[in-house]
């Protein structure tokens, strides 16, 4: 029996991971739940459940109620499904601990990858996001010598091929439409920037131990390709299956084993074809930026996803326009004077920087 605690349980991922738990009762027992602030699917959920978790709401008890569940005795494994880069201290911790880390939380990496890889030892991290989890399938049982890139797939977002000059007037509900994806409002807003992709990049760099010249984004509308690796000799082995997290999801409990399929199949002859082409760098610069960012090293992928927290918000709000995103992101990386992360206080502290410095710009911003 695997017993599992799930921070961001009432999230996209995490119900979905409850969902594909319940399947398997004999199996997986879920020990812990954390939510943010939805009290009531969060009791909900913990009543659902043949034995009684312990919950916690992060909004009342913050960073402490996340890391408390992290060092739950009877667990042994945690998914870590929330957003942000709060997730970093609950990734570190649960490595820490020695127990199974299920990430979704691709923060963790981005903020503090290095941090996060020394915590984690000879201990594997099984990721969760559909795109890493497909790598991880792909180099499964090969030789890490033998691995000459790594082509991460992006559907293009709901604004793939218009120009930067037509994205100006963007309002948040287009944002917010997907084309192929389910996913709660901050992933689904980075998608349509692409900025979601860059930090998937910086993930890869570390999960995979790839340079980011060996890691290349290609836009694929469909969607049902959804990462690929390039081996030395010309080989390209991709990864196929539906627009499901559960897949993923189930991959990371089940792994190394594999069970039934928890969604549809794919009919390749319905499908008919699949379309490749290159990101668009000029309408859509916070991919660029992510690149500049990892390449940088020390704070400035911390300082990158931190200012594009801040701006995502504002533009939720009402604070800001969509291309503002990308804006202030290039302003606040600009503006950091990068160092070497050798502390979680020393990530801390340039995230915090990062935060006044975009909420001051997007603050002149509004009163422009």
């Amino acid at each position: 029996m695997r017993n599992i605690v799930i921070l961001g349980s009432t999230g996209s991922i995490g119900q979905q991971a409850l969902e594909v738990i319940a399947r398997y009762p004999d199996e997986y027992r879920v020990v812990g739940l954390s939510a943010h602030n939805q009290a009531d699917l969060l009791g909900a959920q913990a009543k659902a459940l043949p034995v009684a978790p312990r919950t916690t709401l992060t909004s009342r008890d913050g960073l402490d109620g996340l890391l408390e569940m992290c060092r739950l005795d009877e667990a042994d494994t945690v998914i870590n499904a929330l957003v942000g880069s709060i997730g970093l201290r609950p990734t570190l911790e649960t490595l820490r601990g020695g127990k199974q880390l299920l990430l979704a939380n691709k923060e963790s990496l981005v903020a503090g990858g290095e941090l996060v890889l020394a915590a984690a030892g000879e201990h594997e991290i099984i990721p969760i996001d559909s795109e890493h989890s497909a790598l991880f399938q792909c180099l499964h049982g090969e030789d890490p010598a033998d691995v000459a890139k790594l082509i991460i797939t992006a559907s293009g977002g709901p604004f793939r091929g218009r120009s930067g000059g037509e994205l100006s007037g963007i309002t948040l509900e287009e944002a917010l439409a997907h084309p192929r994806w389910t996913m709660g409002p901050k992933i689904t807003i980075d998608s349509a920037t692409m900025m979601n992709k860059g930090l998937e990049v910086i993930e890869a760099h570390f999960l995979f131990g790839v340079p980011y010249d060996q890691i290349d984004v290609v836009v694929h509308p469909q969607s049902i390709v959804h990462s690929l690796v390039e081996y030395v000799d010309g080989s390209l082995i991709g990864h196929l299956g539906p627009t499901d997290m559960r897949i993923p999801i189930q991959y990371a409990l089940s792994y190394p084993r594999r069970r039934m399929a928890p969604a549809g199949t794919i009919n390749l002859v319905e499908l008919g074809e699949l379309n490749f082409q290159a990101p668009d760098n000029e309408a859509f610069p916070c991919l660029s930026y992510a690149y500049r960012a990892g390449r940088a090293g020390g704070t400035a992928p911390a300082v990158l996803n931190a200012a594009n927290e801040v701006a995502v918000a504002a533009f939720r709000s009402g604070a800001c326009g969509f291309t503002d995103i990308s804006d202030c992101v290039e302003e606040v990386l600009g503006s950091h004077t990068i160092l070497p992360v050798d502390s979680v206080e020393v990530l801390e502290e340039a995230e915090r920087w990062a935060r006044e410095r975009a909420a001051s710009w997007l603050a002149a911003w509004g009163n422009g």
